[in-house]
């Protein structure tokens, strides 16, 4: 149960730390912060994809582990 907290914890933090990071402070109206506007800045995706993939690995590692463990039982 300690290590189950710990995790979800750690995902967490892991995960609203990045929104913080990037948030706009309010009242903050300048033209590199209004993401309405025409000339609005692309939102790159590359700069956590390798955060998705690693996540990606460890679950389907973690599936076909369990998946032989059933098989095995």
């Amino acid at each position: 149960m300690k290590h189950t907290l710990l995790k979800t914890y750690s995902t967490l933090f892991c995960l609203f730390s990045s929104f913080l990071l990037f948030a706009i402070p309010p009242g903050d109206e300048s033209d590199t912060g209004n993401l309405e506007s025409a000339d609005a800045p692309a939102a790159p995706i590359n700069g956590k994809l390798f955060i998705l993939v690693i996540a990606g690995i460890i679950f389907a590692y973690y599936t076909l582990k369990k998946s032989r463990e059933k098989q095995a039982a």
